[in-house]
């Protein structure tokens, strides 16, 4: 199976070496950051540094000038990523032997919501989630596909994995997280990312469903699990159970149908400004209403508007098996490893994850991530990778 390492712009940049260790992995391609979300990166080998700070979401290269006048835009990097970091890193790695993919963060941006409040997702006790984008918000949606096309065709790319495209909830995973002292599950998740700004009150109003009552309805549903009284878990029959299932159904609908349109009109701004064969990939969860990262989506209806999916696989491979189910002649199905140890990866066990994960139907392998690992997990994916 082909294998894809992430790397960093800054992981390379300043590095004389870095792009030949990534080389000697044994891995037939990179997928390098061209924008990506705030975040504080361990940087083990660089001779520059060791720890780098991304102040703000950004992009990894000049915008150019469609952007001029609009608001939202996007902000180019600090001194994290000065000037054509994503380019320089691109050329540096091709140069190497490498195929360079690029790596796009989209519906997640914390400085956009702080900016621009009427963007972020909005809870239904009046809460903003300004790393949360609304993407039913028509100017948000308009960003984010502009942004999907500039930064995924940057000079040079064979393809692009799009991470974060659709709906982004409570859960941010962010330096300093607070939230996790009552336990959500998987149904409390959902009711804490349903988002009640303007676009989706009408939303759900298209869905013979009252926001105010809606609104009400979530609140009181979540009450007992504030007091610790009850559980909020169940998967999607706990949110049907709680809601009531016309409620529950009626949300689904709406956000399911906002996150399918915003995918078809990004993927389709990517191929619109890509060269022929250009390859388009989404990080993907196939349970449609979670939130995240990997966006929650149908697969039978992603894989046929994108050419594949990355999927989570750490842990275990499960859910490439509703991938596999609706894939087709040429559909890309990447199983995402974490290969770095103190990140809850196991680059010991690579060979026997990635076997696990053809047994399931994946077809190339996606290693997280050779710029923060350690010289030891490395050596672990080498000698993985020399054995296929």
């Amino acid at each position: 199976m082909k294998a894809s390492a992430f790397v960093y712009p800054w992981d390379v940049n300043g590095d004389p070496d870095a792009a030949r260790t990534v080389a000697e992995l044994g891995v037939e391609q990179v997928t390098l950051a061209a924008a990506y979300h705030s975040t504080r990166a361990l940087t083990p080998r660089h001779p520059r540094h060791r720890v780098v700070t991304a102040e703000h979401a950004a992009v990894l290269y000049p915008p150019d000038d469609r952007w001029a006048g609009r608001a939202p835009h996007p902000y180019p990097a600090g001194d994290w990523a000065p000037g054509d970091a994503y380019g320089e890193a691109a050329a540096a790695l091709a140069a190497a032997g490498l195929q360079v993919h690029t790596w796009v963060v989209l519906a997640h941006n914390s400085r956009l919501g702080a900016e621009h409040p009427d963007t972020s997702v909005v809870n239904a006790y009046g809460d903003r989630y300004p790393w949360a984008p609304c993407v039913a918000r028509p100017g948000t949606r308009a960003y984010l596909v502009d942004l999907a096309a500039e930064a995924a065709v940057r000079p040079g790319a064979r393809g692009t994995e799009l991470e974060s495209l659709g709906w982004y909830g409570l859960a941010h995973l962010h330096a300093h997280d607070k939230t996790g002292g009552v336990g959500l599950g998987d149904a409390g998740q959902y009711l804490m990312s349903l988002c009640f700004c303007p676009d989706c009150r009408a939303g759900y109003g298209g869905q013979g469903l009252d926001p105010d009552e809606l609104a009400a309805a979530v609140r009181a549903a979540l009450e007992p699990v504030w007091r610790g009284t009850a559980p909020c878990d169940g998967g999607w029959a706990g949110v049907t159970k709680l809601l009531g299932e016309t409620r529950a159904h009626g949300t689904r609908a709406w956000r399911d149908a906002t996150a399918r349109s915003l995918q078809e009109a990004a993927v389709a701004a990517v191929r619109a400004a890509a060269p022929a064969g250009f390859q388009v990939l989404l990080h993907a969860d196939p349970v449609s209403y979670h939130c995240g990262a990997n966006v929650g989506v149908d697969p039978a209806h992603i894989l046929s508007v994108a050419d594949g999916v990355v999927v989570p696989c750490t842990g275990g491979a499960g859910l490439l098996t509703p991938f596999a189910e609706q894939a087709h002649d040429g559909t890309v199905l990447a199983a995402n490893l974490t290969v770095v140890s103190g990140m809850g990866g196991s680059p010991a066990t690579l060979a026997a994850d990635a076997a696990r994960a053809r047994e399931l139907g994946a077809t190339e392998l996606r290693l997280y991530h050779a710029g923060l690992a350690s010289d030891a997990d490395l050596a672990a994916v080498r000698e993985a990778l020399a054995a296929r």
